[in-house]
């Protein structure tokens, strides 16, 4: 078992480190292109959270008022 994962591991085929640097560049541009997108998710949600949150006071304050008529 043990000889499995040392040839497992000393093998990696899918580890790949090119000679030509340049070849990093594309994996860059889309890296940095989805974790733009990523905050700009992670920003819109915030804000739709936000807005339902002030939504959700206000309808606890009604219910609240309504509950003081009431008693």
């Amino acid at each position: 078992m043990l000889t499995i994962l040392q040839s497992f591991v000393l093998y990696m085929p899918f580890l790949y480190f090119p000679d030509d640097k340049r070849e990093y560049i594309p994996a860059a541009i889309s890296m940095s292109i989805f974790i733009a997108a990523c905050i700009l998710v992670f920003m819109l949600i915030k804000r739709v959270s936000k807005k339902e949150e002030e939504k959700t006071k206000e309808l606890e304050e009604k219910v609240n008022r309504e509950r003081q008529k009431h008693l």
